[in-house]
């Protein structure tokens, strides 16, 4: 099994979102690990950024695979990727994503992988392996609990309400923004087809010891067997970025006590309006509490737009060295592990909800959309965080300041702490096991897929 002839090939295919690629690498990284071969494929734009953090002297196994979306006037190559996508372009992306199928279709004949893994915008990917005799498996990057809660939305959406889990619910404001996404039977059909279409397992990026519950309820929802994958936490080692640029971040905590640092963060694809901005802005100013805070904006905003432009007037003056407020980009993981920092607002995106728990952070949840208000109604019920409610669907700066102090400060703090440091000390200790499993299931498939051809 020592050399790429004899070992077992796997096509890895993700939705072209920096939130699904990344998991996706994390992925391929560690069955590589494991004498398995890996191609990567997804747009030149996208993989031109995977380059860079991906060591070809560690990874050699992995192999870089391009996927030539077709060109239109309106949707240049730069833009086959949801970073700084302009939104309104996002549904053109997935109609030229679709139109992909045939060139898809010729990759596998060359490529002629033992498996495919595929995500779950591509139901016509499932299809094409199918043709070529290609076992093809899901890989889902939401949480069990999400999942597990959207597949009852499709399947019967009247009943939602009757959830087996009532610590998971979405209240008015956030099933109407879910139900944007479901609102035709084509969305409905695609999402479920992607489940019907892996072949006996689906791989999915969760943890047993947080979610047995909802990775049993999903075997049972859908016939097939759940195969969570672990955390696929990103080593801080690989977060590319040079020390220099990285070190006035460092500085600045390294000035901070032990745990007083809350840090601000909502992602790499959502941006806050301004109304949210200044909310939390006021709230951060209230709390009293020291902040890292990362402000985002789309691409074609960034040139043009400050950071103090957006903020309230006088704010930055008034915060002093309490706060730092960054545009566009910080090293996550690395101000994460840093013993300085003690708490973690988040939009609740599931890798981010997985790095803080990893880190031992406790999580001030302030989800905006999608998977995000499912993802932290589960940080409360692992009791490794807390939820900044909104207010006739928005946020408050008393509000914020209050669950900020709750979780920073006082005797609720130490019991989320506590908690906080003992799921992610089992996360560190037992997040390999699953890794393992992972490798024997997928080895299992090719042996049974290659008897059937023989």
């Amino acid at each position: 099994m020592d050399t790429k002839e004899h070992r077992i090939h796997i096509l890895m295919f993700p939705w072209l979102a920096h939130g699904h690629i990344s998991p996706y690498l994390e992925l391929a990284k560690n069955l590589s690990k494991r004498n398995l071969y890996i191609y990567f494929c997804s747009t030149p734009i996208n993989l031109s950024s995977i380059k860079k953090q991906l060591d070809q002297k560690l990874f050699s196994s992995i192999q870089l695979v391009e996927l030539n979306l077709p060109s239109l006037p309106k949707l240049p190559p730069h833009y086959h990727t949801t970073k700084s996508l302009p939104p309104h372009l996002m549904s053109t992306l997935k109609q030229t994503f679709d139109m992909a199928e045939s060139s898809f279709s010729s990759l596998l004949k060359v490529l002629k992988p033992d498996l495919l893994i595929y995500d779950f915008l591509q139901p016509w990917a499932p299809i094409a392996a199918s043709r070529e005799n290609i076992p093809a498996i899901l890989f889902l990057l939401n949480s069990a609990a999400t999942c597990s809660y959207f597949y009852d939305l499709c399947r019967n959406p009247d009943v939602i309400d009757q959830f087996p889990f009532p610590s998971i619910y979405l209240n008015e404001y956030e099933y109407e923004n879910i139900l944007e996404n479901f609102n035709s039977d084509s969305n409905k059909e695609k999402y479920l087809s992607c489940f019907d279409a892996s072949y006996d397992i689906i791989l999915i990026k969760a943890f047993t010891e947080f979610e047995a519950k909802y990775i049993s309820y999903l075997s049972l929802q859908a016939g097939k067997e759940f195969v969570p994958v672990g955390p696929l936490i990103q080593e801080t080692t690989s977060d590319y970025c040079n020390e220099k640029d990285q070190s006035s971040f460092m500085t600045w905590l390294n000035e901070k006590r032990h745990g007083s640092v809350v840090f601000v963060s909502f992602g790499t694809e959502y941006f806050l309006s301004k109304e949210e901005i200044e909310e939390i802005a006021y709230g951060l100013e209230l709390s009293t509490v020291n902040f890292m805070w990362v402000i985002r904006f789309p691409a074609e905003e960034e040139r043009c737009e400050e950071v103090d432009e957006v903020l309230p007037q006088g704010f930055l003056k008034r915060i002093g060295n309490r706060g730092m407020v960054v545009k566009n980009w910080a090293p996550q993981a690395k101000i994460l592990a840093h013993a300085n920092v003690g708490g973690f607002v988040s939009h609740c995106g599931w890798s981010s909800v997985m790095e803080g728990i990893y880190y031992g952070i406790p999580i001030i949840a302030m989800p905006e959309h999608l998977d995000q208000p499912v993802n932290a109604r589960l940080v409360v019920e692992l009791g490794v965080g807390k939820e900044v409610k909104r207010k006739k669907g928005k946020f408050k700066r008393k509000e914020v300041a209050k669950v900020v102090k709750e979780v920073m400060i006082g005797n609720e703090a130490e019991e989320v702490r506590m908690k906080a440091k003992e799921l992610s000390e089992v996360m560190k200790k037992k997040g390999e096991k699953e890794m393992g499993v992972v490798v024997d299931k997928l080895v299992q498939i090719s042996q049974i897929s290659k008897k059937k051809t023989v």
